[in-house]
């Protein structure tokens, strides 16, 4: 069975859609950061399998990119704080996207180009 990859929401399943609902109901309550509410995190966070985990660290990263480009880093600092591996991953995808917001040193190999 193949799956469109480019389908919106029909092709995530509930699981994911309720951790990337939790996950952005946080980032938006900067206030949110009670014990229970870092639970309830944690816990869809793993419910996930690993292609959904992946997709979500992609998401959080871009998330975190444009957050970024607006001078703002908290997004980035709040999920590293709350989950290191998380951020860790986080951070990684942030290296791996295209575009000027790379940090520098990240790139390997050829730069990418980014116009013809």
């Amino acid at each position: 069975m193949s799956v469109d990859i480019t389908a919106p929401n029909g092709a995530l399943s509930r699981t994911y859609r309720h951790a990337q609902r939790v996950t952005a109901q946080w980032l938006e309550d900067e206030s949110a950061d009670a014990g229970h509410v870092r639970f309830a995190l944690r816990s869809a966070w793993a419910a996930l399998d690993v292609v959904e985990h992946d997709r979500l660290v992609r998401w959080l990263a871009w998330l975190c990119v444009a957050a970024s480009s607006r001078g703002n880093t908290r997004p980035e600092a709040r999920l590293g704080q709350l989950d290191a591996t998380l951020g860790q991953a986080i951070t990684r995808a942030m290296r791996a996207l295209p575009g000027p917001h790379r940090r520098a040193g990240a790139s390997r190999g050829r730069p990418l180009r980014l116009s013809a």
